[in-house]
């Protein structure tokens, strides 16, 4: 047995254990076997009384009836949809070899049959229980014949096969109904523990996406700008030594920058620049800071800018980040601009600049995951991205995000030339 199916049986053992209904069933068979036991007692007392074998048969009416009994806590019925083990099979066939005895002595004793029917029906295989039901049917058919009286009793002979019949087909059919309900139970518990593990996967991926993209707009740009100031510094450090101190001061206030963004990484990976202040004056700071070294930025607002969900301003700032990140260690531009406009159902952020720019078509083989990374924030907030570039026209990075988030919607970004976007947001 592999392990899927011993936790199977271990569920259907502790289903059966809890089960009121099952307790409630053996409860009934079992009042019910004492009762007609006692019954059939006292019928074979009234009618044999002072017989040869009265002792013999009351004493094999003790040992039946303590034998049923005792086999109750010494050999537990199996749970359903399990097969019974040896001990609970020699204590039904030791109580059948019992009442078939006490069958042949005293033909009271045929009551009984019908709680071990009915118990055999219930825990024994299919083919084994309609087997034992015929063999039992016979037996008692025999005896209510043997000792039938001159004239001869239909229903002595009809009646027991007709009841068997009827109890066999009624009980069959729904043991049939209850290994159908267990096995579709399995199904669901199975199909569940499977959905819960791929939710659980799909929720793993998604949030090592999400740190990646936090990692590569966080401390991968703010290394890479070190290294490049750095690398300028050591190469006009003894021509220019008061430019290479200071491509050193803007590296070390990168680091500092870079510290903060990796403190508040760790607490609860919000952008530093937003702890203190909104969006519009965030990215105003962060092209404040990007400009230097042949570059400049410039920020301009358009519309009036609302109060936004943190997640909203956090994607948006990020994007702007990578998008500037990209700008400097790619495009080779002089000039570049953050445009921030406020519509009445949503925000777009546009980055422009008059680089070099590429054959968007042509895709940008090679280069790292900015892009892709822009474009999953974007699609986590409902919104999209998108990029306009022709070589030497520069690039415009589009971002436009609904205020109100619609799963599946789609808000297109306003399509305007490079570098118009550029000139107005620059005059």
């Amino acid at each position: 047995m592999n392990d899927d199916q011993g936790l199977r049986g271990r569920r259907v053992t502790e289903t059966t254990v809890a089960d009121p209904d099952r307790r409630w069933l053996t409860a009934v068979l079992d009042a019910a076997f004492v009762l007609l036991l006692g019954a059939s007692l006292a019928r074979y007392l009234i009618r044999h009384e002072g017989g040869t074998y009265t002792g013999w048969v009351v004493g094999l009416f003790v040992v039946f009836g303590g034998l049923y009994l005792v086999g109750r806590f010494l050999a537990p019925a199996p749970s359903p949809g399990t097969r019974p083990d040896a001990r609970y099979l020699a204590w039904v066939a030791a109580v059948l070899a019992v009442w078939v005895v006490l069958l042949a002595l005293a033909p009271s004793a045929a009551w009984c049959a019908m709680p071990l029917f009915f118990t055999g029906l219930h825990t024994l295989s299919t083919r084994t229980a309609v087997s034992l039901a015929a063999v039992l049917t016979l037996l008692v058919v025999a005896s209510k014949l043997r000792f039938a009286q001159d004239e001869f009793d239909p229903n002595a002979l009809l009646a027991p096969p007709a009841v068997a019949a009827v109890g066999t087909a009624v009980l069959i059919h729904l043991k049939r109904q209850a290994g159908r309900q267990r096995a579709l139970i399995d199904d669901l518990v199975r199909t569940r523990r499977d959905l819960a593990a791929t939710e659980r996967r799909a929720g793993i991926l998604a949030e090592r996406q999400r740190l990646s993209t936090e990692i590569h707009d966080t401390l991968a740009q703010g290394l890479s700008s070190q290294q490049m100031l750095l690398q300028a510094a050591e190469r006009v450090w003894r021509a220019d030594p008061d430019a290479a101190r200071g491509h050193v001061r803007d590296a070390g206030e990168i680091a500092s920058r870079s510290l903060a963004e990796a403190r508040r990484f760790v607490h609860d990976l919000a952008p530093a620049d937003l702890a203190e202040r909104t969006l519009a004056p965030a990215l105003g700071a962060l092209a404040e800071r990007e400009s230097g070294g042949g570059l400049t930025v410039v920020f301009r607002l358009d519309g009036t800018l609302g109060p936004l969900p943190e997640r909203m301003e956090a994607a948006l700032l990020r994007i702007a980040q990578g998008a500037l990140a990209n700008v400097r260690e790619h495009a080779g531009a002089t000039r570049a601009a953050l445009t921030l406009t406020c519509l009445d159902d949503q925000i777009s952020l546009d980055i422009a600049d008059d680089g070099r720019g590429f054959a968007v078509a042509a895709g940008r083989p090679g280069r790292g995951h900015g892009l892709p990374a822009m474009r999953v924030r974007a699609r986590q907030l409902g919104g999209t991205l998108t990029v306009e570039s022709e070589p030497g026209e520069g690039t415009v990075v589009s971002a436009a995000v609904p205020l109100v988030h619609t799963p599946g919607v789609r808000t297109p970004g306003v399509r305007t030339p490079v570098l118009d976007k550029l000139g107005k947001a620059v005059s």
